[in-house]
């Protein structure tokens, strides 16, 4: 396209947008306010909660998001196992009084709740609105017929029943654990996740964007209503707009509109640059604007291809993606929204760009951040479906539950440029045929689901996470996935092109590795595998329940992280990877009984301190300048100690001991690091990349003397006053010369005054029995973790760390 043409373009877009303008008097029309704040509590059941004349004036005070189980101490006869983190669930009751303004009294008002965990019942004003057995889906209640106006009192009760253990695999979290909002609408408004914006076509030239949106009459009579919808770039400026249309819906009905758009070089969505527009929705009646709706979306266009992988923009390119569970560490699983932007900083720090949501519907602010931060997103729907994998999971309420849930997962999600793929099930035990080979529903099972999806999202392919991905695999016999998934497997990625003619490959999971943070079993380059097998016992492994950081131990059905990424660069066929797991989670602390408590297989651990293996993924996944040694050196004299080197943009790297040089290594073959056996003294380790002869990078580890001081660090010194937002405080313990001190294990406690306080506090141990919500903790291998997070008035936080015998040390954040 010639610049005359584009500027053509650009000028006829103009004015068709002038002329497409109505004018309209703007009015009072929808409303969504946050519900989280002046809630009750109490942990116990007493089904008379539900009335309003109850009294709970002894119960609780608190705001929501919360998760009462992570208050809770850990209990090796918790019902959940270690598996569900040790710490207990139970029955819980939320209570809220509020009022509603007359001048609301001929709206509509809803409810909405991003998640409850789980079997949750809604009472307004003694009346049951529903119950919603999934822990992880969105829902809505209309309020509007239970309502009272004016100084008289409404009560929202909220029963919440996590008895019946075990029913989650790891830890789920109790209670009210996602946002509330109060929604107020007129009588003729766009419905509840009521639009739908597609790209049926997107060039770097040329964007066509239809928006669909679904309006709804709650009037007793037929009613005619303009519909008008604009287009807005990122910084909010207006591109692009309908020609205003008249649209009649039928009484105590709905109808779908859809209007087309066509506009040039749009900004394409990407994970480097995660562009977004806006679509506002206008009903407008008699002049004046009832409702307004809007919706974030992004253009772009993608590929997988069964020769050669994965394009985004047609671009190609290989997903590095991570699984992860919903909990937020010591926090528990109760959503933050800057917590979980922490999280996905450190994954992108280290070069992932995917994000599996293992393995339920995400909170929405992740799917939120995914958009903003450029991250690839597989959305996943189920852990189970009619066959359990444990005694209370959802298989119980699979017949009643699973299209409704399925459809308002597809109905919330479908506008998130981040989704790409859509996975109905992990590890599902309907892929065999059962015991006789008789079993088929996989099949149906599976052709079920993905027409659900079909009828709401046809723009993105479909897989399920196949731990037995084999021709015979009932659920790929469906052929209901559009990728196979292949959970672990990786030595037989060489055969899939043979195995799956002509089909398109994605690992939906891989890996699980096992690592603590800073703890190192030699020699490093013999592998352990625990345990030997899945259903066998664990022998041989450490007493003291810690797994190496060298990335030489795995869980049987796994790899180590160099094993699995070797596979993936040889393949182009292979689109990418999901590694079993981003962060270290509560629960499922493979390979270990109690009192280990959380996951082993992070990347990071559970306070978000990197694992050396995040350094292997740093220099493979981005273009950052990598040179990375471990281990510590701080061993005994004569000691064999192996020290590895990630590096990347060098040739060789070279490592000396107290200045001597112990010679020059370099990557051979698919090897992704370098190892030398050093006899130890104490002193210093240095190592130095070069590339072509000239220094690249240079990294040097020494040995530390005892504990001397704390060194704080906050992730930011300047917060919201917003009463939510957080500040993580990363707590080192050094020695005299400043040397992180790597077998600290100080107990740390922590003041805060003025305008924040200290809400969870962690170390990253997966056997630590501490509670997550002391002001005080223990060092695990030299580090801390404190979370600070502020009040509802701008002012400073003045944050103390004493220990005995340390120098303190002080720390402002400053909250506006």
């Amino acid at each position: 396209m010639t610049r005359a043409t584009k500027a053509f373009f650009h000028f006829a877009l103009l004015i068709l947008f002038s002329a497409s303008q109505l004018s309209a008097q703007q009015s009072s029309s929808r409303t969504t306010a946050s519900f989280n704040k002046g809630w009750k509590f109490y942990l116990g059941d007493d089904d008379s909660a539900r009335n309003n004349d109850y009294n709970d004036s002894s119960w609780r005070n608190l705001n929501l998001p919360h998760d009462w189980s992570i208050e809770l101490a850990f209990d090796s006869t918790s019902p959940t196992g270690n598996g569900g983190g040790a710490l207990r669930g139970g029955i819980g009751w939320y209570r809220k009084t509020f009022t509603v303004p007359v001048s609301s009294k001929n709206k509509k008002m809803f409810v909405d709740f991003d998640g409850v965990y789980c079997n949750s019942e809604v009472f307004i004003n003694g009346h049951s609105l529903g119950i919603r057995p999934n822990g992880y889906i969105s829902f809505r209640y209309e309020l509007t017929p239970y309502l009272n106006y004016g100084d008289e009192k409404n009560v929202i009760a909220v029963k919440v029943n996590n008895s019946p253990q075990p029913n989650s695999r790891w830890y789920s979290g109790s209670g009210i654990y996602r946002n509330v909002w109060l929604v107020t609408v007129n009588n003729v408004f766009v419905d509840h996740w009521g639009t739908y914006v597609t790209t049926p076509r997107a060039t770097d030239q040329l964007a066509e964007v239809v928006v669909y949106t679904k309006i709804k009459n709650a009037t007793d009579a037929d009613t005619s209503v303009t519909l008008k919808t604009t287009l807005y770039d990122a910084s909010a400026q207006p591109i692009l707009a309908t020609t205003p249309d008249v649209v009649t819906v039928s009484a105590n009905g709905a109808k779908v509109k859809a209007k087309r758009f066509l506009f040039g070089f749009p900004h394409l969505w990407s994970v480097d640059n995660p562009y977004l527009y806006k679509a506002v929705t206008q009903i407008i009646s008699n002049g004046k604007v009832v409702d307004e709706y809007a919706t974030n979306f992004g253009v772009r266009y993608f590929n997988f291809d069964s020769a050669k992988g994965f394009s985004l923009n047609g671009k190609p390119m290989k997903i590095f993606g991570v699984c992860d569970h919903h909990d937020l560490g010591c926090l528990g699983t109760a959503i933050n929204t800057r917590a979980l932007e922490r999280q996905l900083e450190i994954l992108k720090g280290m070069g992932i760009n995917g994000i599996r949501t293992s393995h339920n519907p995400p909170a929405p602010e992740l799917l939120d951040l995914a958009d903003k931060m450029g991250f690839i997103v597989m959305d996943e729907a189920f852990d189970m479906w009619k066959r359990k994998k444990t005694t209370y999971d959802y298989h119980l309420y699979w017949d009643e539950w699973h299209k409704k849930d399925l459809e308002d997962q597809v109905l919330r999600d479908r506008n998130h440029p981040s989704i790409l793929i859509w996975s109905i099930g992990n590890e599902i035990p309907e892929q065999w045929a059962g015991k006789d080979g008789k079993d088929t529903s996989g099949r149906s099972i599976a052709k079920e689901l993905a027409g659900i999806i079909h009828a709401l999202d046809t723009t993105r392919p479909i897989t399920s996470a196949l731990d037995h991905p084999d021709p015979n695999n009932e659920i790929y016999k469906s052929g209901a996935l559009d990728l196979v998934g292949f959970n672990y497997h990786q030595w037989d990625y060489k055969t899939f092109p043979e195995k799956f003619p002509g089909k398109k490959f994605i690992a939906t999971e891989t890996t699980s590795a096992l690592q603590t943070r800073g703890h190192y079993d030699m020699p490093s380059d013999s592998i352990r595998r625990w345990p030997e097998q899945w259903d066998k016992p664990l022998i041989h492994a450490n007493t003291d329940f810690t797994c190496s950081a060298y990335d030489n131990c795995s869980a049987p059905w796994g790899s180590t992280h160099e094993e699995t990424m070797k596979e993936l660069l040889k393949y182009d066929f292979a689109s990418g990877i999901f590694i079993w797991t981003g962060f270290d989670y509560i629960g499922e602390p493979t390979p270990y009984p109690w009192p280990a408590r959380s996951s082993y297989f992070g990347i990071v651990d559970l306070a978000g301190f990197p694992k050396d293996a995040y350094y292997l993924y740093q220099s493979v996944c981005t273009e950052k300048t990598v040179l990375h040694i471990f281990p510590h050196w701080n061993w005994k004299e004569g000691d064999s100690v192996d020290v590895w080197a990630y590096y990347n943009h060098a040739d060789t790297v070279e490592l000396f001991l107290n200045g001597e040089s112990l010679g020059k290594r370099k990557k051979e073959g698919e090897d992704l690091h370098v190892m030398w056996r050093v006899k130890y003294a104490p002193g210093t380790i240095k190592a130095i990349s070069t590339k072509d002869g000239k220094q690249v990078a240079a990294k040097e580890i020494k040995t530390a003397g005892k504990p001397a001081k704390i060194i704080l660090h906050a992730d930011r010194s300047n917060i919201k006053a917003d009463g939510n937002d957080l500040s993580f405080v990363t707590v080192k313990i050094e020695d005299a010369q400043g040397n992180l001190v790597p077998d600290a294990d100080n107990l740390v406690k922590f003041t805060a005054k003025g305008a924040g306080s200290v809400i969870a506090t962690d170390n990253g141990s997966e056997t630590s029995m501490e509670s997550f919500k002391a002001k005080e903790h223990t060092a695990f291998n030299g580090l801390c973790l404190a979370v600070i997070q502020s009040k509802d008035k701008p002012g400073v936080i003045q944050l103390t760390a004493t220990a005995e015998g340390l120098t303190a040390a002080n720390i402002v954040i400053t909250t506006k």
